[in-house]
């Protein structure tokens, strides 16, 4: 019995870790899809001040380049991070499924234990009732 308890709390914590990898995940990639978005205006604001939006124009602002190429970093790093996202929620559905086994195997034995039981308890009744007609 306790080698099962400590099975479901191992199942409980992997379950646990999972969750928390994939709020990291989907925290990360929020932060990033902000800081692309801050990007985004900044960059729209140096090509107003410079009065150019064509990135190939000799004169196109270097911070506008340099801030897009950042950008477009942020917005691959977030495309994988969506893949890994897609991994953990795949994880996190088997070590659920893992857990609900462990604890579904627990509640099976504990309806074996009581079923052995309930014959010897209803002998004890039948054996009562017996000496009570006598």
């Amino acid at each position: 019995m306790k080698s099962r308890d400590t099975l479901i709390r191992l199942k409980r914590f992997q379950v646990d870790e999972k969750r928390r990898r994939v709020a990291q995940i989907e925290m990360m990639i929020a932060e990033f899809d902000r800081m692309a978005a801050d990007l985004d205006r900044e960059i729209t604001a140096e090509e107003q001040k410079a009065g150019i939006t064509d990135p190939n124009h000799f004169a196109y602002p270097t911070y506008a380049r340099a801030a897009a190429q950042r950008r477009d970093n942020l917005r691959m790093s977030a495309q994988n991070l969506h893949t890994q996202l897609d991994d953990a929620k795949a994880e996190l559905g088997e070590a659920f499924e893992e857990l609900k086994r462990a604890e579904s195997l627990e509640d099976r034995e504990r309806v074996g234990e009581r079923s052995s039981l309930d014959p010897a308890i209803s002998q004890m009744g039948q054996a009562r009732a017996l000496r009570a007609i006598a």
